[in-house]
């Protein structure tokens, strides 16, 4: 499911906006290490999806409250997290910091984009810094949604820092993949050791069951979640004790 059906899906009709949809890549390191050169391979990803980059960030309603939420496409070069994708995420999490709203984050992400070097494993340090306000700071109410496939440097921020994270059936789950770990520690690992059925302990609090269309029972799921957590905020703004 690409990220576009996901907020169709997911956002009350008409209430979508976007943010940031002008920030593009650039190849700040001068990447050249394979056939076709990153600024190409960033053209043709446009071309194929549609789309700016592997993340779309906005703002909508669910169910009638307004959120900020950001979408990753798996379509868009593996869903891999380079400078704009963390400067956008980081950008929607100040956003909802700023306006006091709940924030949702769908992920589908490869991990850090190689040809971005460190400049891509900054963006961890960056989003989770932003998260870090957002949640203990402002109090503030983050859902993260694991779709198949969400490893590296996705897994390892914020991925796994929402306070409700809500998992896809039979989703990826990893940071290191399957072929990685078997190169590493020399051994076997068996199919389906990573996925979201198997990780279910600590690692996620639900898991949705209503196949193909995961996103229908989210809104289900999410929005008492949401609902709590506007009238808290609505609480502290009027100081009711």
């Amino acid at each position: 499911m690409s990220g576009s059906e996901r907020i169709e899906l997911l956002i009350d009709p008409g209430t979508w906006g976007t943010m940031d949809e002008d920030m593009v890549s650039v190849d700040s390191i001068e990447f050249h290490s394979e056939e076709e050169p990153y600024k190409d391979r960033i053209d043709s990803y446009k071309k194929k999806t549609g789309l700016t980059e592997a993340v779309q960030t906005g703002i909508g309603q669910l169910n009638g409250i307004s959120i900020a939420i950001g979408i990753m496409d798996f379509q868009f070069m593996g869903g891999s997290m380079g400078s704009v994708v963390g400067e956008k995420i980081t950008r929607l999490i100040k956003y909802a910091t700023n306006r006091s709203i709940p924030l949702i984050i769908v992920c589908a992400s490869g991990g850090a984009r190689m040809q971005e070097g460190s400049l891509s494993l900054m963006q961890m340090a960056k989003i989770s810094s932003a998260s870090y306000d957002y949640q203990s700071n402002k109090k503030l109410f983050y859902v993260a949604i694991l779709t198949s496939p969400t490893t590296g440097g996705v897994t390892a921020s914020f991925g796994m820092l929402g306070d409700i994270i809500i998992a896809e059936p039979n989703a990826y789950i990893a940071f290191a993949g399957k072929r990685v770990i078997e190169q590493t520690l020399n051994k076997t690992r068996p199919d389906g050791s990573q996925e979201v059925q198997i990780l279910n302990r600590g690692i996620h609090s639900m898991t949705t069951f209503n196949l193909p269309s995961f996103f229908v029972p989210l809104v289900g799921l999410v929005f008492p979640a949401l609902a709590m957590a506007s009238l808290s905020l609505h609480v502290q703004k009027n100081k009711i004790v």
